[in-house]
């Protein structure tokens, strides 16, 4: 899918500089929409699970955070997912060309926060593995609102930034440096968490 080269100038730039950008309307709305119909079929069908932290036979479900996930699994994506992938792929070579980053794979999942369901501040990259470089969010929810809560908040070196939900707003920021946090909401929040990642080393 393209992607305007102002827009990846602009994000590369804010990456570059601040450690983390947004993006506005990164997918068009059909799109956003099959996103969350998709999420919420498959949480339907019982395929969402509650999320863990770690990674690997690590992995343990915790307190830390209320969200229920489902890995994408690239070999078998729906035509929605489809969409995603293809436009991350083609941001992450872009990124790249730009930034120098050393981004070669993606990893993504669903996570579905049920109303008072967050996330306790935390960083994407684990102690003891060095892969992922940079973390994304992109919001599936339509017609949010502010005061409906659920903000992602990125605790900067001498600030706060929260950053509503709204459906088409990407979201990226370097893993290892940016501490982050999901508010409770009011109702229902969708996204996709992805994480672009180094190649590792053996």
């Amino acid at each position: 899918m393209p992607i305007s080269e102002p827009l990846v100038a602009q994000m590369a730039t804010a990456l570059q500089e601040g450690g983390w950008c947004l993006a506005t309307d990164f997918l068009p709305a059909p799109t956003i929409a099959a996103l969350a119909a998709d999420c919420r079929a498959r949480d339907e069908a019982g395929e969402l699970a509650d999320a863990t932290t770690g990674r690997s036979r690590l992995r343990t479900t915790t307190a830390l955070r209320g969200d229920r996930t489902r890995w994408f699994d690239e070999a078998a994506l729906s035509a929605a997912q489809t969409a995603y992938w293809s436009a991350m792929h083609t941001l992450r070579l872009t990124l790249n060309r730009r930034l120098l980053l050393g981004l070669e794979t993606l990893e993504a999942h669903y996570a579905l926060y049920p109303p008072g369901a967050g996330y306790a501040r935390h960083r994407d990259r684990f102690r003891d593995h060095d892969a992922r470089v940079l973390s994304s969010v992109l919001y599936l929810n339509h017609d949010w609102s502010s005061d409906a809560g659920g903000q992602l908040r990125l605790h900067l070196p001498e600030s706060k930034q929260d950053i509503t939900p709204t459906g088409g707003t990407l979201v990226l920021f370097l893993s290892a440096e940016i501490e982050h946090e999901v508010l409770p909401a009011h109702r229902e929040r969708l996204s996709i968490a992805g994480w672009f990642r180094r190649r590792e080393l053996d």
